[in-house]
């Protein structure tokens, strides 16, 4: 399991744009939207498994979801 990042450290990260005003409830923002990115590659890569028919997923499958994420992204922001 994955350790939580820690607030202190999310906040710095965050305060580092310092000509973008930020609420005060923007760090657990952060930290819900990461965890929903993480839920949403952890079933993408559950169905790329499901597809080649294997019972676990392995690496390869979280790396082939997050290639593709990539290049939609870069396609969209085009």
């Amino acid at each position: 399991m994955l350790k939580r990042v820690p607030m202190s450290k999310l906040k710095s990260l965050i305060k580092k744009k310092a000509h973008i005003r930020i609420g005060t409830a923007a760090d657990a923002m952060v930290e819900l939207n990461v965890l929903l990115f993480l839920h949403s590659l952890a079933e993408e890569a559950r169905t790329k498994a499901f597809e080649e028919k294997s019972a676990t997923i392995k690496a390869c499958h979280v790396k082939a979801v997050c290639k593709r994420r990539i290049r939609k992204s870069k396609l969209v922001k085009s």
